[in-house]
């Protein structure tokens, strides 16, 4: 076989046998995420880490810049070298799969976290009020031990550098009660392309070559720390977005920080006023009238944030990130987000928030 032919035989193969694997979540469990991802991740963290900048990020616009070079100096023999083009494409396409699962994917084909957690997977009506109430009832109280009056909304008096640091707490406090969401070796950053991700809809992401947890600086701060958190979810392996939204929750509320517990309860019971809102008008009407105004408040700071960045970038970037998530067996997209109220209400069931 010639040499040409080798990477772009090498991605097919890797396709077929990720959806072969995504069939044993067991094993992946042990051996990789349990196994060898964990020895990737350490190594990467304390590398990268030690840069206060983001490495990840500047590796991206690198890679970019040498693409365009690159196809910009093919448009002269595009029509008569096509076939050799295309090779070269897919090529760099298998070694950048390679790396990327390598490196990280694997995980979105790991043991479900609700079947390690013993939980249900769904959840009735009654089950969902119940813990709606509760939320409800819980936000209301840290939002008056820290504002003081019901009408104002929570102003964050911390900085983002502070947050990083802080966040530390809620994982070694949550670690206790569950071990493998223990976080070592801090390694997270401003996003330099905080502005673009503003335009895409994310508070952040995770770099998977890197290991770096990218958090966009430019969104409201009361929120900031359950976003840094989700982002430290995905460092510890958790590739599902509603996991990583459920570990960055618990993480967040077990820190004793009393506005860093705000920040995860009002970001959980954003999700549950969600999910009424579109299961029953009336119900959501009256819950909706028992949170305090300035818990609302918070809410409509991010609304106001999120709209001045909605354009056809946004449905664009979050209709490939959809089919992505699904390609990578995630077969919830977007929606995964949400659905780590399922988690929540199921892991509640038979304990106080």
């Amino acid at each position: 076989m010639q040499r040409k032919y080798i990477l772009p035989l090498f991605l097919l193969i890797q396709i077929v046998f990720l959806q072969v694997l995504s069939f044993f979540p067991g094993l992946i469990e042990r051996y990789y995420s349990n196994g060898l991802y964990v020895w990737i991740a350490k190594f990467s963290r304390i590398t990268f880490g030690f840069f206060s900048f983001s490495v990840g990020d500047i590796i991206y616009f690198g890679v970019i810049l040498v693409l365009i070079q690159w196809v910009y100096g093919q448009r002269k023999i595009w029509r008569t070298n096509w076939k050799a083009i295309i090779l070269k494409i897919i090529s760099f396409l298998s070694v950048f799969y390679f790396l990327f699962n390598l490196l990280w994917a694997l995980n979105y084909h790991r043991t479900p976290l609700f079947e390690k957690l013993n939980i249900e997977k769904d959840y009735s009506n009654a089950d969902l009020l119940r813990f709606t109430e509760e939320l409800i009832a819980k936000t209301n109280q840290i939002h008056n031990q820290i504002a003081k009056n019901k009408a104002l909304k929570v102003t964050f008096p911390y900085t983002q550098e502070q947050v990083f640091e802080m966040n530390l707490e809620g994982y070694q406090s949550l670690s206790k009660a569950f071990p493998s969401f223990k976080y070592e070796n801090v390694s997270i950053k401003k996003s330099l392309i905080s502005l673009p991700l503003s335009y895409m809809g994310f508070g952040g992401y995770l770099n998977p070559f890197t290991n770096e947890a990218q958090v966009n600086d430019k969104g409201p701060m009361y929120n900031f720390p359950t976003t840094v958190c989700h982002e430290m979810a995905h460092q510890l392996g958790y590739a599902s977005e509603s996991e990583a939204n459920f570990i960055g929750f618990l993480a967040s509320v077990k820190n004793e920080n009393l506005y860093f517990q705000y920040s995860g309860y009002s970001y959980a019971l954003r999700y549950c006023l969600h999910n009424w809102q579109i299961r029953d008008e009336k119900m959501f009407a009256i819950l909706h009238e028992k949170v305090n105004p300035g818990i609302l408040k918070n809410y409509e700071e991010s609304n106001a944030f999120w709209k001045q960045y909605e354009t056809f970038i946004e449905t664009g970037f979050q209709i490939f990130y959809d089919n992505f998530l699904k390609f990578n067996q995630q077969k919830d997209g977007m929606e995964g987000y949400s659905k780590f109220v399922n988690l929540m209400v199921n892991y509640y069931k038979d304990k106080p928030l």
